[in-house]
């Protein structure tokens, strides 16, 4: 596979070009697909006209074909393996070949700010098994950027470091779960930055990881004075859907095929509400037909003034998260939208709720002086919003995000085993 193969945005006019690109490749996806022990007799020579009758890939199938039941080419010719995070059950495996890399790179870098050599490219998420840090090197490199590898798992590389970073070496770009932007300006103000001016050379904050609601996005993008813009993937195929300069998220499209899933009837449709169905069109290392990501979604094809011809999607959540509060079902997408919603200047930044079958509790971090009648209006909102009962509690700022963990700079030694005699050698082996 080379890059002329694959499909860049332009090359169809309207949704009908763009569905017999997805007809086309069907074919070869199938062929693919079959080369592999879990769809070798799953197919069985299905045809792509037969596409429809293919009963749809679960979590669970991938789970089940740990590691390489999937495989469909040669082990040699594997450039990464991969494994999801596993917040919605055990990990699912994943892998990709030199060619599915280039696929990768470049629909995540389809981002409408752009991505260039001129960039300084921070990169906030793990360097680990799951594919979404190593994703945005692979994007930020193809077009040419420094990226500054700043992994948010490791100790050497706390908020305050990052805002260092962030500061001196005049970074350009972002990329992180939304919460972490959060973190970042909490920690600038600690050390004495002013987050919306202090940080001049930013343009934007990729995000991406969970849904992010208007409120907070709005909160986010006002804190840091930049365009925060979304990102939607997952390990287990990367990125499937970016945001246009109209701020539409738009899936790609002749990148893979999408469908909408109806777990009450079964029905599979092209648009609608339902779980997210996928098959990518150009894989080979694993190819996925008719993959069930369990994210609820509201998919639509109707035109953007960006004139992309790519359908629309509304991330709803993952179908394995939400709380039953009496009649009613609580996702954190729909809470913190009201979190959000309070006024600016009650600086309220963090937050948790937990579920009980017949209330719901809140904590904010809220200064003293707004605390009481804060607690007051989010009890409001969550009454005229959700109809459940609850309870708002006010905390001290530092709280649920204690200081050390805003401005502390720990010290990260490699372990080792030999020790002076008034050293404490109780440090032997553990990294601290």
């Amino acid at each position: 596979m080379t890059a002329t193969v694959l499909p860049q945005i332009g090359d169809w006019h309207d949704f009908d070009e763009l569905a017999e690109l997805q007809r086309k490749e069907l074919p070869r996806v199938l062929e693919r697909a079959s080369a592999s022990r879990f769809y070798r007799d799953r197919l069985a020579g299905t045809p792509a006209s037969d596409f429809g009758s293919v009963r749809p890939t679960t979590k669970q199938d991938l789970r089940d074909s740990y590691p390489f039941g999937l495989l469909a080419v040669p082990r040699s010719a594997l450039a990464t393996y991969h494994e999801s995070s596993g917040t919605a059950g055990r990990p699912t495996p994943s892998y990709y070949t030199e060619a599915d890399w280039l696929d990768l790179a470049e629909r995540y870098a389809r981002k409408w700010i752009g991505i260039s050599a001129e960039d300084t490219f921070l990169v906030r998420t793990p360097y680990a098994l799951m594919v979404t840090g190593h994703l945005a090197q692979a994007g930020a490199r193809l077009h040419g950027a420094t990226v500054v590898p700043g992994d948010n798992r490791s100790l050497a590389t706390p908020c305050a470091r990052i805002v260092r970073l962030l500061h001196d070496l005049e970074v350009t770009l972002s990329w992180s779960m939304a919460a972490e932007t959060l973190l970042w300006a909490a920690s600038a103000r600690e050390l004495g930055y002013r987050p919306g001016r202090d940080f001049p050379a930013l343009r934007a904050l990729f995000v991406g990881g969970d849904p992010v609601s208007p409120a907070r996005r709005a909160r986010i993008s006002r804190l840091w004075g930049v365009p925060v813009i979304e990102e939607y993937g997952s390990t287990e195929v990367g990125s499937m859907a970016g945001e246009c300069p109209e701020g539409t998220l738009h899936l790609w499209a002749d990148r893979f095929l999408f469908e909408v899933y109806d777990p009450g009837t079964g029905r599979m449709d092209r648009e609608g509400v339902g779980q997210l169905v996928v098959t990518p069109l150009f894989r080979q290392a694993m190819p996925l037909v008719r993959y069930n990501q369990e994210d609820n979604v509201e998919v639509s094809y109707r035109d953007c003034r960006c004139g992309w011809r790519l359908p629309t999607v509304r991330i709803l959540g993952r179908t394995a998260f939400g709380y039953p509060v009496g009649n009613t079902r609580i996702t954190q997408d729909r809470l913190e939208q009201l979190v959000f919603a309070l006024p600016e200047d009650r600086d309220v930044l963090f937050w948790r709720a937990k579920a009980h079958p017949d209330r719901l509790t809140v904590e904010i971090e809220v200064p003293s002086e707004h605390r009481d009648v804060t607690c007051a209006d989010l009890v409001r909102l969550i009454d005229a919003e959700l109809g459940v009962p609850c309870d708002v509690r006010g905390l001290p700022p530092g709280t649920l995000v204690p200081r050390d963990v805003l401005v502390g700079n720990q010290d990260v030694v490699k372990p080792r085993s030999l020790f002076g005699p008034d050293e404490d050698w109780s440090k032997a082996i553990v990294y601290h």
